[in-house]
């Protein structure tokens, strides 16, 4: 790999490195506090860091925390079923908390519409392996 090269993907880098490390953040974070998903934010960590740093790609994937909800997301497609539950519950949470915020009802309609779809996706994902 040439000089130029290395110094192109220097920025690049540093940037999936910092997705990476916020992502990971937020869901350590979402393992104390029930409010915050964990799983979403550890796959994007997963991802990023296999962008900028295998090393930390590997680190994450064998961790006994991460590791395993990145194995059944690889293998199998799976969320495991509390965590549906608990995503499903957060989307009608913050759907409620918007209607009693009387936000306008092009806000909660586009709310409504991007929560279904993500709802139904994770709602279509395998329980993976019992």
């Amino acid at each position: 790999m040439s000089q130029k090269s290395v110094i192109n993907r220097a920025p690049r880098r540093a940037l999936w490195l910092a997705i990476g490390g916020g992502a990971l953040g937020l869901g350590a974070i979402g393992i104390v506090l029930p409010l915050l998903p964990t799983t979403p934010f550890v796959l994007v960590a997963a991802f990023a860091f296999g962008k900028s740093s295998p090393r930390l790609a590997i680190w994450l994937e064998t961790s006994r925390t991460f590791g395993p909800i990145i194995a059944d997301w690889r293998r199998h497609g799976a969320i495991a079923p509390r965590f549906k539950v608990l995503s499903i519950t957060m989307m009608g949470g913050v759907l409620a908390l918007s209607i009693i915020a009387a936000l306008s009802v092009w806000v909660l309609i586009v709310q409504a519409v991007c929560m279904t779809g993500a709802a139904a996706f994770i709602l279509s994902r395998p329980n993976g392996p019992v």
